[in-house]
């Protein structure tokens, strides 16, 4: 068995392929882009939402990305502050790269917006709200031998498929770009699908020993049965190789253990450069914490635009 099928092994079952029925509920003409409100089967019996941000004036087929939205425990946010709706700008990166020429997509991950139990439910009983209803989704899915990364994971790639499904939109350059919880999706779509043709993991990632050696808390997906029997991220990184990946990690983010984030790089630029293609591989430290602050987003977009573009 090889690498890519002990991990899947670790991830669990994966949902059934269904037809993906899409169909855009609402469309509003911005200034710089016009807004989508589109919904889309992920399994059978899970309809979803996301926003589609779509440049104006498209000429041809352009590039895409699917932009994951991070965690914070703010559950009450998913798809729109990516998608540039929230108030925190730091984290509009959709509409950033929506407004530099790419189609993008901002879909919610599982217990996020629009994907949790109605308002009701959630005041009358609190444990299927926030990181209740994270932990009993967690739960829920190890019972039936599948887990959480592989639900997010699954969801992924239907939004890919949504995105390969658009006209306008060349399919053979499609990107992922996400912060912290999106971070970490972004790398493990990236892994699984090879449709992502480059990708940019900001503050989402450094090697789970790590983070377990210094007992640090992290969002439910991360967490897959045996995954450390087989590996850690940075083998999962350079699994990605030769395709272009670039990571940044802030220097203070308490979150993301520096030495696991350094062996995380060092490990994939030896990688890289076994392959030939140094340059497709990029790891950026700021002087900073779980963020992504505008010069650091700069490099990010250019680095997309290089590989997309």
């Amino acid at each position: 068995m090889g690498f890519k099928e002990e991990v899947l092994k670790c991830l669990g079952t994966f949902p059934e392929p269904c037809e993906l029925n899409a169909r855009v509920v609402s469309t509003k003409e911005l200034d710089t882009h016009v807004l989508q409100l589109v919904q889309y089967n992920v399994e059978k019996d899970d309809r979803i939402s996301a926003w589609l941000l779509i440049p104006k004036n498209i000429k041809g087929k352009a590039p895409a990305i699917i932009a994951s939205h991070q965690h914070a425990g703010e559950f009450y946010l998913g798809k729109s502050e990516p998608a540039g709706l929230s108030r925190n700008k730091m984290y509009h990166y959709g509409l950033d790269l929506c407004l530099r020429g790419f189609v993008v997509l901002c879909p919610d991950h599982l217990g996020f917006e629009d994907r949790r139990p109605p308002e009701y439910q959630r005041k009358e009983n609190p444990h299927i709200d926030g990181e209740g209803y994270e932990r009993i989704l967690f739960f829920k899915y190890l019972s039936y031998g599948s887990s959480l990364q592989a639900k997010y994971l699954s969801d992924l790639t239907r939004g890919v498929d949504f995105l390969e499904s658009l006209d306008y939109v060349d399919s053979s350059r499609i990107g992922a770009i996400g912060h912290s919880l999106g971070g970490q999706e972004t790398m493990w779509l990236t892994w699984f699908d090879k449709r992502i043709k480059a990708a940019v993991c900001s503050c989402g990632i450094s090697q789970m020993k790590s983070i377990f050696r210094d007992n640090i808390n992290h969002n439910f997906a991360m967490y897959s049965f045996g995954i450390l029997n087989v590996g850690d991220i940075a083998d999962l990184v350079c699994d990605i190789a030769p395709r272009p990946f670039m990571m940044t990690s802030g220097s203070s983010d308490y979150i993301f253990p520096m030495d696991g984030v350094m062996e995380i790089r060092e490990k994939a630029e030896k990688k890289y450069k076994e392959l030939g293609v140094s340059d497709h591989f990029r790891s950026v430290l700021f002087n900073g914490g779980h963020s992504f602050p505008d010069d650091v987003k700069d490099k990010a977009y250019d680095f997309l635009d290089r590989f997309l573009k």
